[in-house]
């Protein structure tokens, strides 16, 4: 039976591999919708490509793009904004949600995807870093299905018990045997450079990812650690564990992508190339396996595998993350809005890359967010999210 599927974010890195397996795999796979923000003009092209049935512009654009489709003779539904987004993300036509959107305006529509018991193919970071228990608890009240999209929680899934990939809870019975999540990490383009090389270092470096290709503000989260520090974030939450049961390594090489250390001494790894489309391909074929197109792994060309303590002096944003999870949901939503906000400063060159840690750590230790309890629902969570991010502004202007 044909997958129909919606690519939301479907112009950006996560949307560009998705698309690739999906137009070689026509016999499973019906691109049904997209959505794009910025590259319209890509988006058309990819409209053009796949012929969806509908696409998601935003408020402002909808009746130029509309006039595209029609000119050039494509019948295709146009809607608009958040509220579009979630239209497709609930659509009864809708089989499973590429969520990737970058940053916490791919929240409502993730969440709206969990309610309507989608299956989710989750690289949208924020869904679990801004609403993690909202958003599980949704997933299993409304029998959806949840697959991680990131290469280092795949790697996990991949390496957990078939009943703990169904059911994230038996991850605390004592037969399985889970002793430790380990996530892997590039260590960025300044892994071997000092903190005053960071200081100095430009946009154009610091989204210069040397084995991954991304886009910029993930690229400079990775230059950070900051996208790690989200990255253990979202596994607390995708595998009912608290932050000091999930460790961090630096491996420069990116071939393990991530491990599970077990009680007995064992520690299983997934082992791949550095290209999104092996879990990519994973979760949408989940639990069956797809040609993924990614180049194989070559062992034999494999010189070694280091592995480094992260130095939390350099990278105090994957120190702040751990603070953040500590502190609860509050914290993280507001650790979240401030570095979003820190991050595009740093691409506008308003502030230095350094400054990027020192804003978030800042906003961590100062913002009186009040705390969420299980009943939270997502408009007190962008209630947090909006008094972070003016508070955040305030201080980029103190800085630039």
């Amino acid at each position: 039976m044909t997958q129909r599927i919606a690519v939301l974010g479907a112009t950006g890195s996560i949307g560009d591999s998705t698309l690739a397996i999906l137009a070689a795999q026509p016999q499973h796979y019906e691109v049904y919708a997209l959505s794009g923000y910025h590259r319209l003009d890509k988006l058309f092209t990819l409209c053009q490509q796949f012929l969806p049935k509908r696409v998601s512009v935003p408020m402002a654009a909808v009746d130029e793009f509309a006039q595209r489709l029609s000119t050039a003779g494509l019948d295709i539904e146009v809607v608009a904004g958040e509220a579009g987004l979630i239209d497709i993300a609930t659509d009864t036509q809708t089989d499973t949600v590429v969520a990737a959107i970058v940053g916490a305006a791919g929240l409502p529509s993730t969440l709206a995807a969990a309610r309507a018991g989608k299956r989710i193919l989750l690289a949208n970071k924020e869904a679990l870093v801004m609403a993690g228990q909202v958003m599980i608890d949704a997933v299993k009240t409304h029998n959806a299905t949840l697959l991680p999209l990131d290469s280092e929680h795949n790697a996990i899934f991949q390496c957990l018990p078939l009943e703990i990939q169904q059911d994230n809870t038996q991850i605390h019975r004592s037969e399985y045997g889970v002793r430790k999540l380990w996530l892997t990490a590039s260590g960025g383009p300044f892994l071997q450079h000092s903190f005053e090389k960071m200081q100095q270092a430009s946009v154009a470096e610091a989204v210069k990812h040397p084995n991954w290709s991304m886009g910029q503000k993930i690229s400079v989260d990775s230059a950070t650690m900051m996208n790690k520090g989200l990255e253990l974030i979202e596994a607390c939450h995708l595998f009912d564990l608290s932050e000091n049961k999930i460790n961090v390594v630096i491996h420069p090489q990116s071939i393990i992508h991530s491990m599970v250390e077990y009680s007995d001494g064992s520690f299983l790894a997934q082992l791949g190339s550095p290209d999104m489309k092996t879990p990519i391909a994973h979760a949408l074929s989940y639990p069956n396996r797809i040609d993924s197109g990614a180049q194989p792994l070559d062992l034999y060309a494999l010189s070694g595998l280091e592995f480094i303590e992260p130095d939390l002096q350099k990278f105090a944003c994957l120190r702040l993350a751990r603070q953040a999870m500590q502190a609860g949901t509050h914290a993280t939503i507001v650790l979240n809005a401030a570095n979003e906000v820190a991050v595009a400063a740093f691409l506008k060159n308003q502030i230095r890359l350094t400054d990027i840690a020192r804003i978030n750590e800042q906003a961590l230790n100062e913002i009186q967010a009040p705390s969420l309890n299980a009943t939270a629902d997502i408009e007190d969570i962008l209630a947090i999210d909006t008094i972070a991010r003016g508070y955040t502004d305030k201080l980029v202007l103190e800085l630039a």
